[in-house]
């Protein structure tokens, strides 16, 4: 493919504080960790790294505190070749942390002070819509009417509803008929739907339950597991010689299509899905099919689980193909 996939993010930006802990703590227990590593973060900013690293031409849009961490997220970003230009500086206001504890098996527990990113209002979404282009994407770090504004715009997005809130269904009600993407894993999903969501059969259903909530294509993630997804039929994409990729898949009960995961050694799987959705939206972009697109997307946030860290561990076409044997579809 010769285009290059246009990407807009619209989302948060944290300095992330991890910690490396041999069991994550319970109600009011403390566990003694590792120092602790201070690294770019933030749902948003990592979407847009992950898109950048795998082909992207990539605009962040969103809010950080005029402090020493706001100054160093956006380096990083700039360092990564992401577009800055729309990000707004909020005097007085902190910049966002999220406090990480990683145990010996690579689980995570993620605590969010969001900060800044809770100034992310109409401007910022005129921003985003201002410098529109093939994909905008969404996550829900930052206010729930930013998102169902952003969504009333026109052109394709990919929402990603995380972390889920009380207000996820609701969420999901008020823009499901303009959604194209609905990207959540088991938890996030049964906030949507109500009831719990637990193992990879269970995604199928569930990924066909949410599309009849409005979003075109839903995809729901498992883990290590894999990822389910379901497309309404009149926007179903089949798959073509020239971006066909191979992963083991199953059509599911309700016409899902379950995709298995890639078998991997797990270090830290912070950021993960934020690989995943940036990911996905670069393909997207690039014009591959839906069902390849969650299989290359599936790739890279298995090769991200195998680092550690969030944007420290996003990969790059090479990383996935090591890691998975799937060739990245984008050029």
């Amino acid at each position: 493919m010769t285009k290059r996939p246009q990407v807009t993010v619209l989302g948060s930006l944290n300095m992330d504080i991890s910690v490396t802990v041999p069991r994550l703590p319970g109600p009011g227990a403390t566990v003694l960790g590792s120092a602790a590593r201070f690294t770019p973060g933030g749902k948003g900013a990592n979407q847009a790294v992950a898109a950048a690293r795998l082909g992207a031409d990539v605009r962040m849009v969103g809010c950080v505190g005029d402090d020493d961490f706001g100054r160093q997220l956006l380096a990083a970003l700039r360092a990564e070749h992401v577009n800055t230009d729309a990000l707004r500086e909020i005097t007085g206001v902190p910049t966002g942390l999220a406090m990480i504890a990683v145990d010996e098996n690579g689980e995570n527990l993620i605590v969010v002070a969001p900060g800044a990113n809770h100034q992310v209002g109409p401007a910022d979404v005129a921003a985003a819509a201002a410098s529109y282009r093939d994909i905008l994407v969404l996550s829900a770090e930052i206010p729930a009417a930013a998102i169902t504004q952003a969504l009333s715009q026109k052109g394709p997005a990919v929402l990603n509803l995380a972390p889920a809130s009380h207000t996820a269904a609701e969420l999901v009600a008020a823009s499901g008929k303009t959604l194209d993407w609905l990207v959540v894993n088991e938890s996030e999903a049964a906030a949507v739907l109500g009831r719990p969501v637990h193992g990879l059969a269970d995604a199928a259903h569930a990924a066909a339950e949410l599309i009849r909530r409005g979003p075109r294509h839903a995809v729901v993630t498992a883990g290590a597991h894999g990822a389910a997804l379901a497309s309404k039929a009149s926007t179903a994409s089949k798959a073509t010689a020239a971006t066909a990729l191979t992963a083991p898949t199953a059509d599911g009960e309700d016409g899902a299509q379950v995709i298995k995961g890639f078998r991997v050694q797990t270090v830290d799987t912070v950021g993960a899905g934020d690989t995943f959705v940036g990911a996905l939206a670069v393909a997207l972009a690039a014009g591959v099919p839906a069902r390849e697109a969650v299989i290359a997307a599936s790739a890279a946030g298995a090769a991200a689980v195998t680092r550690h860290g969030a944007q420290t561990a996003m990969p790059r076409p090479a990383d996935i193909l090591a890691v998975t044997g799937v060739v990245w579809p984008v050029a």
